[in-house]
């Protein structure tokens, strides 16, 4: 049986699990099917130092590493991405291997590579949520959505940051050899088949700007100050001496979002914290954050993160309940 090669590209400042998760996948995929041949190149042969300071001795450079026959092309992110992007070497053995590739693919910031490469021309991609601005800004030829843990638009795959590198690959495993070899791996490497959620579950807040008037600087700190309180259009308007049409008007203006979707956004961050710090029902959590019951949190929790409340507090709650 034909073996598919698989290439991973990393570079000075990689991100060590970008590399070491997807090829650990694939190798525990090559030892179920004996299908899968694994190797990592860099810009140079020798030692590569990861973001994290720990070397990986690459056999291979660019180089000296034919771009044919290559099935599958993993880019790795990480910190060093921003140079590497620019190191004209690199970008053109991508550009090399990537068109001939059956299969090209990133884990987190690798994206801006595939791009610096040309391989990427109108496709909808994704990142790590922290990279979403810049991967928008710099590259308006792209579809950008960071909220999937990875993405497929052809035979372009890319996905969000570090671990999500794995679900890539399980997922790469599953479109070769079927669900039962993939779900195998899942099981010997404790992973999801399929993690449940998105990127929005792990993100900080970054829905909204910041208040430049004192007007609607006392509407956000009334706010925070108690999520659960009554917060209409009317009881804000209060807070901020203006009319609710008037409020409206300059609350979106000035944070981009109206007060409706701003009040939500705090809740939701209030009953994140409860489920993930405190061991009060969901139920109580509902009421206290202004959610009124626990399906309106359910609700919620779905439409903003993917994910049920009480899924959220299994994935985020204090390790010390463990112990």
């Amino acid at each position: 049986m034909d073996q598919r090669r698989i290439v991973f590209v990393i570079f000075e400042g990689f991100q060590p699990l970008d590399l070491f998760g997807p090829y650990e996948v694939f190798e525990h995929a090559h030892q179920h099917t004996g299908r899968y041949s694994c190797q990592v190149t860099a810009p140079r042969p020798g030692p590569v130092r990861s973001g994290s300071g720990l070397p990986v001795d690459v056999p291979y450079g660019v180089a000296e590493l034919d771009p044919a026959g290559i099935d599958t092309l993993v880019v790795a992110g990480g910190g060093g991405v921003d140079q590497a992007r620019h190191d004209r070497a690199l970008t053109g053995w991508i550009t090399d291997a990537g068109a001939g590739a059956r299969r090209v693919a990133s884990v987190c910031s690798g994206v801006f590579l595939l791009a610096a490469a040309g391989l990427l021309q109108g496709r909808r991609v994704t990142t790590h949520w922290a990279r979403e601005q810049q991967l928008i800004r710099e590259h308006p030829e792209l579809v950008v959505d960071c909220d999937p843990i990875f993405f497929r638009d052809g035979r372009v795959w890319t996905s969000a940051g570090v671990t999500a590198g794995m679900d890539l690959a399980l997922a790469l495993v599953e479109d070769d050899v079927g669900r039962e070899v993939a779900h195998a791996i899942a099981q010997e490497m404790v992973l999801f088949l399929r993690r449940p959620g998105n990127q929005s579950q792990f993100s900080v807040p970054l829905w909204s700007g910041q208040p430049s008037t004192d007007p609607i600087r006392a509407v956000v700190s009334a706010i925070h100050a108690d999520p659960g309180a009554r917060h209409g259009i009317a009881d804000l308007a209060s807070h901020a001496g203006l009319s609710p049409r008037h409020l409206q008007r300059r609350f979106t203006a000035e944070l981009g979002i109206p007060p409706a979707t701003y009040v939500e956004g705090v809740r939701i961050e209030a009953a994140k914290r409860a489920l993930a710090e405190s061991g009060h029902p969901v139920e109580t959590i509902a009421r206290r954050y202004g959610f009124g019951t626990a399906e309106t949190l359910r609700r919620a929790f779905h439409r903003h993160l993917g994910i049920a409340p009480s899924d959220y507090r299994d994935r985020f709650r204090s390790t010390r309940e463990y112990l």
